[in-house]
């Protein structure tokens, strides 16, 4: 994918997650949260970047007490210049997921593809 075409479905999600709604979209950029337009019950659309160089999902790893794992799938926070600020969620699509403190700044030059989840609500 293109580095333009990324910033522009981060942008989309972000505008979505803040109830802005766009009603000319579709897919990753879908104009609204959630399977029908109800913004109190969805306010994240959980994400994978993929890395440009290696075609794998980024990974970070995080600890919680004394467990420590790997994650892949984000939430959108902010995008500034040619940067996605992204918090790491745990969890996944299945069993839900857990909204961490901790955050990742990612150049959006390195990011290959983006593959967007379910939408769900997260308490941040």
């Amino acid at each position: 994918m293109e580095q333009n075409y990324i910033q522009e479905i981060i942008c989309k999600i972000l505008v979505l997650q803040n109830q802005e709604f766009n009603p000319d979209a579709n897919g990753c950029d879908r104009p609204f949260l959630g399977p029908a337009a109800t913004p109190s019950a969805y306010n994240t659309r959980p994400v994978q970047l993929f890395n440009r160089y290696t075609a794998e999902p980024w990974t970070f790893s995080y600890t919680s007490g004394e467990v420590t794992s790997t994650i892949d799938t984000f939430r959108i926070e902010a995008m500034e210049d040619n940067t996605v600020t992204v918090r790491l969620l745990s969890g996944d699509a299945t069993s839900g997921y857990t909204s961490t403190n901790q955050f990742v700044t990612i150049h959006l030059s390195t990011i290959g593809a983006i593959r967007c989840f379910p939408d769900v609500f997260i308490t941040l």
